[in-house]
């Protein structure tokens, strides 16, 4: 889809300034920009770029005043950087604003679907499935038994969302993302191996949260695993059975979260760390990557290290640990003094 100056412009309440007509389909980095691209200057270190730059328009903050000549229509905003958000958003909107139901694609005659949807080839919804309104699914989608799916979702191609899962409205499930499998469950017995203990609960996930792609979350073993509003969960996240983790916390790639954990509101989780079962985890908590988490942790800490202490003290020990060799040759020095006066 082609946009031309003069539509963007009013898209942003902007001015133009060149030639209005020029049209553009793609988008940017300035330094990459070619014809046809749309891109933008908000950081004075890349202002050398629009002299050169070969993208087609470019959006500038108002008060930009051009040292040279530029051959790039320009459309000038009061913030270039929130223009150019604006516009990112608008084309992923554009993008993915599909709406009809593409064959081959199974819909069980029981399921409910809402208004203005989209779904995408073999995709499979099941029995007694609610789809909300403008709810996007993408090719190659399992949609299990019972599954609701609020408005304004989106599910990506090769999710797989089991039986009873509750999804509110404008969520992102991304691609290979699985919801409600099974959870680790598994009693020793007399012989020395394994039964499985029925996992019988649900995930229910709630408003404006975002699950990356391959992340899985397992329904709970009894109830629910609970993703409270506006989270937002990187790829390859594991979240065990009966979880629950508070509004707009976020938490970054490989995590692992053990089952019964509770973790609290507005807490920032880095990469790689392991979070211990049946622990709970206040509001406002900082981890840092790679840190191993097997105690309660109170409100506002801030942790790092397996197991994980508190980041001040960890930031204290880990200069003594960088200096242990040379006090360890001090102290043999000090041995071998002694030991000979």
């Amino acid at each position: 889809m082609k946009f031309t100056a003069q539509q963007i412009a009013g898209i942003l309440e902007g001015d133009v300034v060149g030639n209005p007509e020029v049209e553009v389909s793609k988008l940017s980095k300035i330094e990459e920009g070619f014809e046809g691209s749309l891109t933008f200057l908000a950081n004075p270190k890349y202002t050398p770029y629009i002299y050169k730059t070969e993208a087609s328009i470019a959006i500038v903050n108002r008060s930009f005043v051009p040292e040279h000549d530029i051959k790039t229509t320009l459309i000038k905003v009061d913030d270039a950087y929130l223009a150019f958000s604006k516009i990112l958003e608008y084309y992923n909107a554009v993008k993915i604003g599909k709406v009809g139901i593409e064959n081959p694609s199974f819909i069980s005659e029981s399921a409910s679907l809402g208004k203005d949807i989209y779904i995408g080839a073999f995709s499979y919804i099941a029995d007694h499935v609610k789809i909300g309104n403008n709810v996007k699914i993408f090719p190659n989608a399992y949609i299990g038994d019972n599954v609701v799916i609020g408005d304004n979702t989106i599910v990506f191609s090769g999710a797989k969302i089991y039986s009873d899962t509750i999804i509110g409205s404008h969520c992102v499930i991304n691609s290979g993302a699985i919801i409600g499998a099974d959870g680790f469950g598994f009693a020793p017995n007399e012989e020395g191996g394994y039964n499985k203990i029925p996992q019988t609960g649900n995930v229910i996930i709630e408003d404006y949260v975002d699950i990356g792609a391959t992340t899985t979350i397992d329904r709970a073993t009894l109830g629910s695993t609970i993703i409270r509003s506006g989270v937002k969960l990187d790829n390859q996240i594991q979240i065990a059975h009966n979880v629950e983790i508070g509004e707009n916390t976020v938490i970054a790639a490989q995590t692992g979260i053990a089952g019964s954990s509770k973790i609290g509101k507005q807490c920032q989780i880095g990469g790689q760390v392991g979070i211990a079962g049946h622990i709970t985890i206040g509001n406002n908590v900082r981890i840092q990557a790679q840190s191993g988490i097997g105690r309660n942790v109170k409100d506002n800490e801030m942790l790092q290290g397996s197991p994980a202490i508190k980041l001040s003290d960890y930031n204290k020990a880990y200069v003594h640990f960088k200096n242990l060799p040379s006090i360890v040759k001090n102290i043999n020095d000090l041995e071998k003094t002694n030991g000979n006066s």
